[in-house]
């Protein structure tokens, strides 16, 4: 959630436009097409100076980034329609879907007019322990937490330690040190617990709701009506795969079709790993996901799509459309793929 290397990336972003590398480049390395990657799409984000405001981007740039990849000739299509394109190696000319992780109700009151106006189609992946409230956005409760206190106290086996949360700067280096312990420290499955007690022992209620951010499940049954909409699987807690035993792990990844076959009236198949980075997902999980009878699954590397994902359909990479680069000619250069290798250790075909 947190990203020290914004600037790095923003430096290598700007090195290829301006040297005209990228325009160059995509003939040769741009792919056959890209997943974009969505959470938030919102005008009037809660906590605009928020440390998770790069989760969220305006419609108005959603609205910008699509007309201007129209006008570069990629066709938006469905998922389906997507995987079906990568099977047949990119005939057909370039593409490109929309996904949407979360099920963030301003998916649907604020990127849905953008999404209509150009009849590009949506894949949103669903958590149910997220809308049920069974689990927690905990990047979200964490950012909260540290507002609320100018100093906090964190048990830790070589005993209590006070957290400074008394200036900007502090409460950065608060959230920091908050994500690692929760990521790093805290057993994945006893990650909520830590953090409802952290917050019970700093004085600070928790009420254990479905936060209003997200869709409920009639919003959600609505938006899967709709023509533009698919719906995907998300696990069912949004929990970090590799952290888990391969019973939990299997749990995760396929009990949720039931779920959200039972919600929704269609069993899912398309899912998103959460997180979606290598500390997240590798070749165990991909293979739960294959057992598992999906079509496809996205990661969260970074990288266009080519040909060969023919063969790695259950580890695509991603394009994140995110509030760190709303820029369209930041999201040009990433198209052009020459932002691929770069993210990946010099991989031109990203999967896990």
């Amino acid at each position: 959630m947190i990203d020290g290397g914004e600037a790095i990336r923003k430096l290598a972003l700007n090195v290829a436009r301006y040297t005209g590398l990228a325009p160059l480049a995509k003939p040769f390395v741009g792919g056959i097409g890209a997943i974009l990657m969505l959470h938030r799409v919102t005008a009037t984000p809660e906590k605009p100076d928020g440390v998770n405001r790069h989760l969220n981007i305006a419609p108005g740039f959603l609205d910008a980034v699509i007309a201007d990849m129209k006008a570069d000739g990629y066709a938006f299509v469905s998922l389906e329609e997507a995987i079906e394109r990568i099977k047949a190696g990119g005939k057909g000319g370039q593409f490109a879907t929309i996904t949407a992780d979360d099920a963030y109700r301003d998916n649907m009151t604020e990127a849905l007019p953008v999404l209509e106006k150009h009849g590009a189609p949506i894949t949103i992946y669903v958590a149910p322990g997220l809308i049920d409230g069974a689990a927690d956005l905990w990047w979200d409760v964490v950012e909260d937490i540290v507002n609320a206190r100018d100093r906090l106290t964190l048990a830790t086996p070589d005993g209590p330690v006070t957290i400074d949360c008394s200036t900007r700067g502090k409460k950065l280096q608060a959230n920091n040190r908050l994500h690692t312990w929760l990521t790093l420290e805290v057993r994945e499955e006893d990650l909520r617990a830590a953090l409802h007690e952290f917050a019970r022992m700093n004085g600070i209620r928790l009420d254990g709701q479905q936060p209003s951010t997200l869709m409920n499940w009639d919003e959600i049954r609505t938006m899967a009506a709709h023509p533009l909409v698919t719906i995907g699987a998300h696990t069912i807690n949004h929990v970090n795969l590799k952290r888990l035993s391969e019973a939990d792990a299997r749990h995760e990844i396929g009990d949720v079709r039931r779920i959200l076959q039972a919600r929704l009236g269609e069993e899912p198949r398309h899912l998103a790993y959460p997180y979606g980075y290598a500390s997240a997902v590798g070749c165990r999980e991909v293979g739960f996901a294959r057992d598992a009878g999906y079509v496809s699954a996205v990661t969260t590397r970074h990288g266009v799509l080519r040909a060969e994902h023919s063969g790695f359909l259950l580890a695509l990479p991603r394009i994140s459309v995110n509030g760190r680069y709303q820029s369209v000619a930041h999201i040009r250069t990433m198209l052009s793929g020459v932002t691929t290798p770069l993210a990946n250790a010099g991989k031109m075909v990203v999967t896990i």
